[in-house]
């Protein structure tokens, strides 16, 4: 096991140890989100939500459009105007600023990637079957399936510049350079982006994924309600784990109008740190 070599100190006695990376005025403030059961053991916390907003501070922001692909088109169908209205306002924000970004991924898992993985046993051994597919861990329909959808595709200078790449495991984060570092990570990281807002398909799967390894890394995470969709049943509680958990969850016309309105770049570095893999502040 690995051990902990600060101590094992009371609340009281940490607080007055130096921290080297924690924000002490932060970590001291009353929290907004705290609800307790009423006469429940030690005021059992039930409800969180993010204690922030957007607008709460200048934001080197990206918008990353999940799966967004010609084989999930049927599924895409109420979403696409939304989408399209994030992708122009964001397109628009960058081209007056240098802490805007736009990210695309392909679901790319194949009959013939040979991969075989804790995914294949999960979902079972019926998609392995290609005269009858019925697993949706797979992509039915080869090269053309992994297209973009056609309305917010990237355009030639974004794909050259690195920004589509095709994907093998449900979150965005986990796809790897040559060097084992995640791909975009790495290009958010190279930008200093310190937000991200989550838009495209499956909200209960890639898009939920991709929220948590967001939160894990360091970002600021916005999901898009009405930009996410899912070809199951579990919609609304995909989206009321991930406002209670690890995200906000706004409207497209929340983000398109704080896009126009409100947002402000902020400085490199300013908030999330690129050294260490949890995205904390470099001292």
């Amino acid at each position: 096991m690995a051990e902990d070599d600060t101590g094992l100190r009371t609340l009281k006695e940490a607080l007055r140890q130096p921290c080297k990376f924690r924000d002490m005025t932060l970590a001291m403030e009353p929290m907004p989100n705290y609800s307790s059961t009423p006469d429940g053991p030690n005021e059992t916390p039930i409800a969180f939500w993010a204690s922030w907003d957007l607008p709460d501070r200048p934001r080197r922001i990206a918008l990353l459009l999940d799966d967004c692909q010609e084989e999930y088109r049927a599924y895409a169908g109420g979403i696409l105007p939304n989408m399209v209205s994030l992708v122009d306002a964001f397109r628009a924000a960058r081209t007056r600023s240098d802490g805007v970004c736009i990210a695309w991924s392909a679901w790319s898992r194949r009959f013939d990637d040979g991969i075989s993985n804790a995914m294949d046993r999960w979902y079972g051994p019926r998609g392995l079957r290609p005269e009858k597919p019925e697993n949706a861990a797979y992509v039915f329909t080869g090269g053309p399936g992994l297209e973009p959808l056609a309305e917010i595709a990237p355009t030639g200078d974004e794909i050259a510049d690195g920004w589509f790449y095709h994907g093998r495991h449900l979150d965005m984060f986990w796809t790897f350079d040559a060097d084992g570092a995640s791909y975009l990570d790495q290009m958010l990281k190279a930008h200093d982006i310190d937000t991200i807002v989550i838009v495209g398909l499956w909200t209960d799967e890639c898009v939920l994924s991709t929220a948590y390894a967001g939160n894990s890394r360091g970002y600021d995470v916005v999901v898009v309600g009405d930009a996410v969709a899912t070809a199951t049943a579990n919609q609304e509680a995909a989206l009321t784990i991930a406002n209670s958990t690890v995200a906000k969850v706004l409207s497209t016309e929340d983000v398109v109008q704080y896009m126009q309105n409100d947002f402000v770049t902020g400085k490199p570095g300013a908030v999330k740190g690129t050294q260490f893999p949890d995205g904390r502040k470099e001292s």
